[in-house]
């Protein structure tokens, strides 16, 4: 007798955790954009960083200045960063 009344109270809560109310107060997760996510990363005081485009060929041409300035890693600017966090909210 008690322990089919213990198995049925375990059946009841487990049924009660597949319809959990907790899981409709989330709101949907931010899809994060996918051209921001392969160009840029984030770092841990809240910029973020690139790299500079026109630095992997046709480097013959270009002088080696300009070739040194490409190679330098390029950061977020104040007005950029706002941008970059809602396009990469997990970033």
């Amino acid at each position: 007798m008690f322990l089919s009344r213990l198995v049925s109270v375990t059946s009841l809560f487990s049924t009660a955790r597949l319809f959990s109310t907790s899981a409709v107060t989330h709101f949907p997760k931010l899809k994060s954009h996918s051209g921001t996510k392969k160009r840029w990363r984030a770092l841990s005081n809240g910029k973020f960083k690139r790299a500079h485009a026109g630095h992997s060929h046709l480097n013959v041409s270009k002088r080696p200045g300009r070739k040194n300035s490409l190679a330098q890693t390029a950061y977020s600017h104040t007005a950029q960063t706002p941008k970059l966090k809602k396009l990469l909210p997990y970033g």
